[in-house]
């Protein structure tokens, strides 16, 4: 006799990718810190590269469980239980370098001069470059959404032109980003101002680099019909993400630019 699934679970095949990206995530962790410590790890070079691969193949192998039909109504809400989650401990991510940041401004030690910003440093303008970056990030946000509800209504052709817009001006905000490093003229060494500065702004650029590959990808799968008006769970994750990084860039961008 032949056995024959009788709930609604997938129980999914042995996959190295979850031990395999475990293993370049704690080494990227590692070489991060060597590097801050003025230790440099050549290897970080090719850690990142992996942890893209590796994410690119178990990716793919969940979009290939979606198309074999093994995403039923059950597995579906489990993962956006699981997203979620992720979500949540982005937040906390985030709540603890804002924590660190309010506990370094609101008290200032005695050796920084009992001010903050700290004596000898001068803050950025927040009317400046960062306003503008500020701009971008918010007008990517009212395209993305403008984007899932042309998806919604089934308007294929306005829905992929708003998310190359949302994703353009996402990839604006890194580059503005870059220039504000660039010619910034404190370093992360300079004291714990600019610890918990760039931390932050840090932080949360790597997250929107990830939130632009993310759109990026969903752009290349709309664009071959692998998403539809009725399932989209996947570009809906990538609008959920890019809010959450819009709404934590207003946070950081009004402690650290306009208030710091």
């Amino acid at each position: 006799m032949t056995s024959r699934q009788v709930h609604p679970y997938h129980l999914v095949d042995v996959s190295p990718w979850p031990f395999l990206m475990s293993v370049t995530v704690f080494s990227f962790a590692m070489a991060l810190v060597s590097w801050l410590t003025h230790y440099p790890v050549m290897t970080i070079y090719t850690i990142i590269p992996a942890m893209g691969l590796i994410a690119f193949l178990w990716w793919r192998d969940v979009v290939r469980e979606a198309k074999g039909g093994f995403h039923t109504a059950t597995v579906q809400k489990g993962i956006m239980i699981g997203f979620l989650l992720f979500l949540l401990s982005e937040i906390m991510l985030f709540f603890s370098f804002i924590w660190a940041y309010l506990h370094s401004s609101l008290a200032p030690a005695v050796d920084l001069g009992s001010v903050w910003p700290p004596v000898g440093i001068e803050s950025l303008n927040p009317w400046s470059l960062p306003l503008v970056g500020t701009s971008l990030l918010l007008a990517s946000g009212l395209t993305i959404t403008l984007s899932h509800h042309a998806l919604i209504k089934g308007d294929k052709a306005t829905t992929l032109l708003n998310l190359i817009f949302t994703i353009i001006l996402g990839a604006g905000f890194i580059y503005l980003q870059y220039t504000e490093y660039v010619y910034c003229s404190y370093q992360i060494s300079d004291s714990v101002f600019g610890t918990v500065f760039y931390m932050l702004t840090g932080l949360h650029g790597l997250h929107v680099i990830a939130g632009v590959s993310f759109l990026t990808v969903c752009f290349v799968r709309l664009a071959q019909e692998q998403m539809t008006t009725e399932h989209h769970m996947g570009y809906l994750f990538a609008i959920w993400y890019w809010h959450l990084v819009d709404v934590v860039w207003l946070i950081v961008y009004l402690l650290a630019y306009v208030w710091g």
